[in-house]
């Protein structure tokens, strides 16, 4: 059981009182919100950190299934549409864990890709995870202790053609993160990146038909000739993995890591 006074700057709280190891419920009485939580790796990562004991806001615009999400881990259903400012700032600001999922993909060619496609996708992958955090860090560096996890891509450090908002909207998550790991540091915050590659997920689905169009390739052949050619390991990551390192950058052991960009990318960086 964690100490129930409020952690110091190291974040272990009372010193008499050794954080809970990795494996247990070593988030009980902490708050968490997760950003499209009603699906794939919001999904995914709403129900593991429930499994760690915190109390979960489950954020999603999608209101039945963010609220399934919600009564199945006992988490609490915030409703939201990220690409609205004003919604954005109504979201709970006593998290002591925010993680920054939601997103979108659009692809086409640069010359015709849509502006105000390019401007939505910004709204929702970079300055929605800003307004959160702007508004979150006060409650965490009030208790001394938080954590920041942004759900960035390969695409943060690596860039592919015909998706310029996602490439620029992922390296923009990076630079936060990173500042945010400065500015936290000194009060108990810690903010990193996970970076995976293609997610077994709905929004990788909704991409086979776009780029079978965009590369001329039949749809079948696009996970092995597209999605899969630069990784090492050659299969799609699973939602489970990716939330599973999310849940990891907030336990004890990796009380030292911050301004970090984790890859989970099957080897796609190491080229």
């Amino acid at each position: 059981m964690e100490s129930t006074q409020s952690p110091g700057p190291g974040g272990h709280g009372d010193a008499a009182t050794p954080p809970p190891a990795p494996g247990t419920r070593f988030l009980t009485g902490r708050k968490a919100l997760v950003t499209g939580a009603a699906a794939g790796i919001g999904r995914a990562c709403a129900v593991a950190f429930a499994e760690a004991g915190a109390t979960v806001y489950v954020v999603d615009r999608a209101a039945d299934a963010a609220k399934e999400v919600a009564e199945e881990i006992g988490g609490v259903c915030v409703v939201a549409d990220l690409s609205a400012a004003a919604e954005v700032d109504a979201l709970p600001d006593d998290a002591d864990i925010v993680v920054n999922n939601a997103g979108l993909q659009h692809i086409a060619p640069l010359h015709e890709f849509p502006p105000e496609r390019f401007t939505f996708i910004q709204r929702v992958m970079v300055e929605a995870p800003f307004r959160i955090v702007r508004r979150t860090l006060p409650h965490m560096y009030e208790r001394g202790w938080g954590r920041v996890v942004n759900i960035s891509s390969v695409h943060g450090v690596r860039a592919s053609p015909y998706k310029a908002a996602y490439v620029v909207a992922k390296h923009a998550l990076e630079g936060l993160s990173k500042a945010i790991a400065l500015e936290g540091a000194e009060h108990g915050v810690t903010s990193n990146c996970v970076n995976p590659a293609f997610v077994r997920t709905a929004l990788v689905e909704d991409q086979i038909a776009g780029q079978a169009l965009t590369h001329g390739i039949p749809e079948e052949e696009v996970v092995q000739r597209v999605m899969l050619e630069r990784t090492a390991i050659k299969r799609l990551v699973e939602p489970a993995e990716v939330a599973a390192a999310a849940v990891w950058l907030c336990s004890p052991d990796a009380g030292y890591i911050t301004g970090a960009s984790l890859p989970l990318d099957g080897g796609w960086t190491a080229h």
